[in-house]
């Protein structure tokens, strides 16, 4: 189990996570979603120690994950598939890795084969497209055959089949008992892989609950209605309390009352129905509603497709430049109005680093 406990980070003035908890508890998949800036890359490498916090504390089952002697045994992570040297192959890759806990050859052979990527394994890593760089990095988190796994948007670059895969094989991690931690930013994939939602803003938490209780608890139900008699239903139904919006083909939309109780009314006044279904709201939807106070770098649209005057003019500049420097642009890359695209220590492109293991254990 993961446990985060009043965690904040600050880089000068900017506060990146705000008096942060929450739990991520074994035997489901956990989602962890939030805006771009949100502070989700900044709470993930706080967890593997990658980060010092500012304040606060987090765990994995019980301790810290600098204190371990063999991490990868215990939790094993992938934030940045491209945070590799690219004149390895993938096997010598894992080989290393793998050496630094003592895990064998056996091993490294067997995360190759599970992620599919046996007929590369002796390629450089550099050849390698994004999709195949997280198939790579998705091994390495599994070499300690570790009762935690956390990965940060492990879908980017996967093609279909891939994705379905990554999906199926979380699915199957939690269900063996295993804690899983995903971020994305696909709610399609989140609402169809995640049992429990974690939501942050700005840094704070927004949501910590089931994904079904996320849904109903943050968007209005409503009910589809048709029926040759809309109109005389329309009024029926407001004289009942509800809300009765109609649509041009007819359609009534009816929030306030549920299904059963427009079907009673309907009843009772001899008022054919031809559909009433009820609507359950899009995880997309819950989403955006729990966060649209939370969106810190938005785009301003004028109409024309370009950004409007509110939108951070250098961000697009910036981003280009980090990924020429062959380095991943965090969440938080993107300058927000007014700071003159100033960037915090977390934003800025590191160095080249030759130690593998300075990156993380599993990168």
């Amino acid at each position: 189990m993961i446990e985060v406990e009043r965690l904040r980070k600050r880089y000068g003035s900017k506060v990146a996570v705000d008096d942060l908890s929450f739990e991520v508890r074994p035997g489901r998949v956990t989602g962890f979603l939030g805006p771009n800036g949100a502070g989700k890359s900044t709470t993930m490498r706080m967890i593997l120690g990658l980060d010092r916090p500012s304040g606060g504390a987090v765990s994995i089952n019980g301790r810290s994950y600098g204190s371990r002697r063999r991490p990868l045994f215990e939790i094993g992570a992938l934030l940045d598939a491209k945070a590799v040297h690219g004149g390895r192959s993938a096997y010598n890759h894992l080989r290393c890795l793998a050496q630094s806990n003592g895990i064998g050859r056996r091993r490294v052979d067997e995360v190759i084969d599970l992620v599919g990527l046996g007929s590369v394994a002796g390629k450089r890593v550099k050849g390698f497209s994004l999709g195949m760089s997280q198939r790579l990095g998705i091994a390495a988190a599994l070499l300690g055959d570790p009762g935690i796994l956390m990965f940060d948007e492990p879908v980017n670059g996967l093609d279909p089949e891939g994705i379905a895969w990554i999906r199926t094989f979380m699915k199957a991690m939690a269900a063996e008992g295993r804690t899983v931690f995903v971020s994305s930013h696909l709610m399609s994939e989140m609402a169809v892989t995640a049992d429990h939602l974690v939501v942050i803003g700005r840094g704070r938490l927004v949501a910590d609950a089931s994904i079904d209780d996320v849904i109903s608890g943050s968007t209005q139900k409503s009910v589809l209605v048709r029926s040759p008699r809309a109109d005389q239903l329309s009024s029926l139904l407001d004289r009942h309390g509800a809300t009765v919006a109609t649509a041009p083909d007819g359609a009534l939309t009816v929030s306030g009352l549920d299904a059963a109780a427009i079907g009673d009314a309907a009843a009772e006044a001899g008022i054919a129905l031809h559909e009433l279904s009820p609507q359950r709201a899009s995880l997309e939807e819950a989403y955006m509603a729990l966060t649209q106070d939370s969106v810190e770098y938005a785009a301003v649209s004028t109409g024309g497709g370009s950004a409007g005057p509110g939108a951070a003019a250098g961000a697009p500049a910036a981003a280009g430049a980090a990924g020429a420097a062959g380095a991943a642009v965090p969440d938080s890359a993107w300058a927000a109005p007014g700071t003159a695209g100033a960037r915090t220590p977390e934003q800025a492109v590191p160095a080249p680093i030759d130690d593998p293991w300075a990156k993380g254990p599993t990168s």
